[in-house]
């Protein structure tokens, strides 16, 4: 199993493939080429078409060394790909030094490779490219060959007009760069969050299904251990008229075979749907000791109460709701100072739990964003819940998103004035959790049962 620790899914999904760039660029070659013939045969506008053409020919044999050295699955390092965005901004600056400067409306085409970069690469190599982009803009602006135009006629656009035109690269680059990468780490983010969400959620089924794999092991070998049985026994007949020797030999091979026969039969029982064992159904009181159990040794007391009308909720073991849960005890766990206090509470309708602590609770920075992927700050030596987001990342996403799959609602906030402390609910529609019918005389639990119900207002 992969550990998601290890596992580093935003660079793999940041990492551009060559195959993209080079069809990009021969989109570029196809539109320049149209664009010079088109300026220089139709509409008869006088300029250095071959100096153009060598700056297009280039580009073209570039792409064609970089289809024939790499495969279509390669994917370029960011060093690699900054490189080679770094040479079309050069390439058109070429074009265009020859064709007008910033006063020829292709100029706007500078955008390109630095909002591919903000989407691909990271922050710093998108800033050299801007600077690049920049620097090639202001060459341009003051440096460059006349515009195409009609014979005779020449256009002059004053220093002013092509500053304004500067400006707006500039800040058009800068705009975009910025929103492209914002909206890319976004989605890039999530979808890390949610692969290792993915491969968390894996792990613990893995775990849960042992019981099945073990009874299906155990009907398999059942059939040639009976065989092998049998045989024994036949033999057992048969040794104690012509051999003797052997009876003791064949007796072990019989006790082996019965042992290995109760061996199975408890495997066996592992898997069956109907034995409400820990690895099937489960009450709520008996989840939630799972949940707590691991975090009673760390100095803190973990309290839980219990308050809701008979039958006790029971359902089947959920790995994603044990952890989900776990990770929400966890950080009460973590940020209490001396108490963490677990409520379950049940009606008809609902199951509701609330998990509250004594810490310093949320900070109203982070309060909205939390459930959020990568809600990060400041590490400390103990974390705390006034740090926007330190601690309070992927783990408590995961849980989140495992929990709202099981199909229940969490919403988060501080424990009212003057106490200090956060404050989770988890609330569930009873019949999501709950076997669809039979439920109440299977595992209902009466012990602290005959409390008052909590009403929808109190979940």
């Amino acid at each position: 199993m992969t550990n998601t620790a290890d596992a580093d899914f935003g660079h793999q999904a940041r990492q551009l493939r060559v195959d993209t760039l080079i069809i990009l660029r021969w989109l570029a070659i196809a539109g320049q080429t149209f664009a010079t013939l088109v300026t220089f045969f139709y509409f008869q506008f006088d300029f250095p078409i071959g100096l153009s053409f060598i700056a297009i020919a280039t580009s073209a044999c570039l792409n064609a060394a970089l289809r024939l050295a790499t495969t279509r699955t390669f994917r370029l390092d960011d060093g690699e790909a900054a490189l080679l965005l770094s040479y079309d901004i050069l390439q058109l600056s070429a074009l265009l030094y020859l064709t007008g400067g910033v006063a020829n409306p292709f100029a706007m085409l500078f955008l390109a490779p630095v909002m591919i970069s903000a989407v691909s690469l990271p922050r710093k190599l998108t800033i050299l490219l801007g600077v690049l982009m920049i620097a090639a803009a202001t060459i341009l602006t003051v440096e460059f060959q006349p515009l195409p135009w009609y014979e005779g006629v020449e256009l002059h656009f004053p220093l002013l007009y092509r500053t304004g035109v500067w400006t707006a690269l500039v800040l058009s680059a800068a705009f975009v760069g910025l929103y492209a990468a914002r909206v890319s780490d976004e989605a890039r983010q999530l979808s890390t969050a949610l692969a290792a969400t993915e491969l968390v959620l894996e792990r613990e089924q893995h775990l849960s299904q042992l019981d099945g794999l073990a009874a299906a092991a155990a009907h398999e070998l059942g059939t040639p251990l009976a065989t092998i049985a049998v045989v024994t026994k036949e033999l057992q007949k048969s040794a104690l008229a012509t051999a003797p020797a052997l009876a003791d030999d064949l007796a072990l091979l019989a006790q082996e075979a019965r042992r290995c026969r109760d061996i199975l039969r408890k495997l066996v029982s592992l898997g069956q749907a109907d034995t409400g064992g820990l690895l099937d159904m489960q009450t709520l009181e008996t989840m939630l000791e799972e949940v707590i159990e691991p975090h009673r040794a760390f100095g803190v007391d973990v309290e839980l109460t219990r308050r809701g009308p008979p039958p006790e909720p029971s359902f089947s073991r959920n790995p994603g709701i044990v952890y989900g849960l776990g990770n929400l005890v966890e950080n009460a766990v973590d940020f209490a100072h001396s108490r963490v206090r677990i409520e379950a509470l049940w009606s008809k309708e609902l199951v509701v739990l609330v998990i509250e602590d004594d810490g310093p609770g949320f900070s109203q920075a982070i309060l909205n964003r939390l459930g959020d992927p990568y809600v990060s700050g400041r590490p400390t030596d103990r974390r705390t819940k006034n740090e926007p987001g330190s601690g309070l990342g992927l783990g408590l996403f995961i849980a989140k998103t495992l929990l709202e799959r099981s199909g229940a609602t969490v919403t988060t906030a501080n424990v009212q004035a003057p106490q200090t402390g956060a404050k989770v609910t988890i609330s569930w529609p009873r019949a999501a959790l709950e076997r669809s019918s039979g439920n109440g005389e299977a595992g209902g639990h009466e012990r602290g049962s005959d409390q008052q119900t909590p009403s929808s207002d109190a979940a």
